[in-house]
């Protein structure tokens, strides 16, 4: 026979478990990464069998930060974007139930790949400096508006997010280490020099917008191309991976980009 108390007892933990609100688990957050090649993963060379010419990598900061969070990814960041085809094919996935918002944009406007390109010929076959000037032309005077316009379009879409808005990082130390690239000192100083102009523009950009700037240029010094480690590839094979973030500099971008996804 039980004893009063054993009984008394019994029935405490009974209407404990009665009338305790059961605890509910948080729902994974809800992330859309929204981008070009830099944001996709292309550099990092193993890529997911769906995502075609966007190539979009498991080694992409995006996917890194998104399992680091436990977040619902939608990665349509894709190779080659410009800020019209962000806008035309990426906007989709956003909506007011949207958590968190990654966009890096804006370099393929301002047409790096046919400057790097122009200017890692020799110099007698090359107008680098030609080419430099009409990028910075591009930056100062057509980039900001197109990039205001998008940060407008993405938050009326995304109303709830927190939307982080990414540069990019110089892509030389003062070594050219490639044997099939002939960049001189000072163009790999006017290259480094666009680059913070880029970043100038959109964080600039970002701030009226109200939205976080992650500026890598600091992390990324002496990890630029022929840096050690280096975490930008030189000329590569296939060509497309050349001056693009390695793994380990999608892993250097995600660990920047990952502290704003809060």
């Amino acid at each position: 026979m039980k004893s009063l108390a054993a009984v008394l007892s019994a029935a405490v933990v009974g209407a404990t478990a009665l009338f305790s609100p059961t605890v509910a688990q948080a729902a994974a957050p809800d992330y859309v990464a929204l981008g070009d090649s830099y944001a996709s993963g292309v550099g990092t060379r193993t890529y997911l069998a769906d995502s075609g010419a966007c190539q979009r990598s498991t080694k992409a900061y995006p996917y890194v930060d998104a399992a680091r969070i436990g977040a619902n990814l939608t990665f349509v960041a894709c190779s080659g974007a410009r800020v019209a085809d962000v806008t035309a094919n990426q906007l989709g996935p956003l909506n007011s139930g949207i958590e968190f918002v990654t966009l890096q944009v804006g370099g393929n406007d301002a047409g790096f790949s046919s400057v790097i390109t122009e200017c890692a010929k020799p110099a007698w076959l090359a107008n680098c400096d030609g080419a430099i000037n009409t990028a910075q032309a591009t930056i100062n005077n057509t980039l900001p508006g197109r990039l205001t316009t998008l940060y407008a379009t993405v938050r009326s879409r995304a109303t709830a997010a927190k939307i982080v808005v990414v540069g990019y990082p110089r892509l030389f130390n003062g070594t050219d280490c490639n044997a099939g690239t002939f960049f001189s000192a000072a163009e790999m100083t006017r290259l480094n020099q666009t680059a913070d102009l880029l970043n100038a523009k959109i964080g600039a950009a970002a701030g009226a917008a109200g939205f976080p700037f992650v500026n890598p240029t600091s992390a990324f010094i002496g990890h630029a191309v022929c840096g050690s480690p280096e975490w930008i590839n030189g000329l590569s094979n296939p060509v497309s991976e050349s001056y693009h973030p390695n793994t380990a500099g999608q892993a250097g971008y995600a660990n920047l980009v990952g502290p704003q996804l809060t």
